[in-house]
């Protein structure tokens, strides 16, 4: 038997601040899209269950336009059975109490509550609101002779003494006869053993909102063979618009012409439709001005969205300025010798300072 795991899908964020206003609802809607594309995806693969192990949705105020189309798209999946448990962005029960909800949707409470979906698999989840897992691990019993997969969302430790609302406690999970602890909270893909039998997963997030959330995402597929309840399970990339932040070394470049030329070569392998965060890297000259608003107008029109950070340390070399005898050799004499400053303000103060005797505005 085949089943899908994801996890912090976040309909209706908010996206990232970077964008307009247009772009952040153009990628609202596009996220939307891509929970459908997700079920589509799970016909595909032919699963017979779906786990969405908390944040579908970012916000308590959820839309009904979104609501109404989640629970349309997993009706039109009705031969697969979703998994539903709330997160700590999940704080309005879109569905329970609803006379729409498909039947193929089935809900989790704050008490453990096990699902059979063959002889031989169980499903069983418990939301924590805003308690931590030790407040319910010790409550938790499963039929050893079932492949037992345990849902949950929050961030694993082994201590006893956590009390933040979204951090699991497994140490008390640990022998209880879990076989897949599905897992969300963590927005990339994490595994691991929790104990000889068990493994944790977090399928991360299936697509990216903002330049935190970086990378590859997608969803695992877990593929059970029901005779010997051994398994298997492998993350699957979905296609979606990505977020990316590609560090290029600068050093030595004399230019703001020659830094587009060094980014355009460096970004050769990514694709139009992603999000750039540039960070620029390395040693430039004292008396280079690099301009961010004139390299983000050259590629603006290259990709969804491209942005450029200015992350250099400024080089000076005192050799240079030592027997210069101007008001300039001066002045760099003078400030590199203050030790009471740090090295990358010394150079600041340098090339301020230089500009400003050149007469040129700062």
């Amino acid at each position: 038997m085949k089943i899908m795991h994801i996890a912090d899908v976040h309909l209706d964020s908010a996206m990232s601040a970077h964008l307009s206003n247009e772009k952040r609802s153009e990628r609202r809607a596009e996220l939307l899209a891509s929970f459908v594309r997700l079920v589509e995806a799970a016909k595909t693969e032919k699963v017979k269950a779906v786990l969405i192990s908390g944040d579908l949705f970012d916000t308590g105020k959820v839309k009904s336009v979104t609501a109404k189309t989640v629970m349309n798209a997993i009706a039109g999946a009705a031969d697969i059975s979703f998994f539903y448990i709330r997160g700590n962005h999940d704080n309005q029960d879109v569905f329970r109490g609803r006379d729409d909800i498909p039947p193929n949707l089935h809900l989790f409470g704050t008490e453990w509550k096990t699902y059979s979906i063959s002889d031989v698999i169980d499903i069983t989840g418990v939301e924590l609101a805003g308690r931590n897992s030790s407040a319910v691990d010790a409550s938790l019993v499963l039929n050893n002779d079932k492949y037992n997969i345990v849902m949950l969302h929050g961030s694993v430790v082994m201590s006893h003494t956590v009390k933040d609302k979204e951090f699991i406690n497994v140490k008390g999970l640990k022998n209880k006869g879990i076989d897949y602890l599905a897992l969300g909270h963590i927005h990339s893909f994490k595994d691991d053993r929790l104990d000889g039998r068990a493994v944790l997963v977090y399928p991360g997030s299936p697509f990216g909102r903002g330049f935190d959330e970086c990378g590859e995402k997608g969803y695992v597929i877990l593929d059970i063979d029901e005779y010997s309840k051994s398994a298997e399970y492998r993350f699957v990339s979905f296609p979606a618009r990505r977020l990316y932040m590609p560090e290029v070394d600068v050093t030595g470049l004399n230019s703001v012409f020659e830094i587009t030329g060094r980014i355009r070569e460096e970004l050769k392998c990514y694709d139009r439709e992603n999000l750039l965060e540039v960070v620029l890297k390395g040693e430039v000259d004292a008396l280079l001005e690099i301009d961010l608003p004139f390299i983000e107008k050259c590629f603006e029109e290259d990709y969804y969205f491209f942005k450029c950070k200015n992350e250099t340390k400024i080089h000076v070399d005192i050799d240079d300025f030592r027997k210069d005898a101007t008001l300039r050799g001066e002045f760099v004499r003078l400030v590199m010798s203050k030790e009471d400053i740090s090295e990358e303000d010394r150079a600041r103060i340098v090339r301020l300072g230089i500009s400003a005797l050149a007469g040129e505005k700062i």
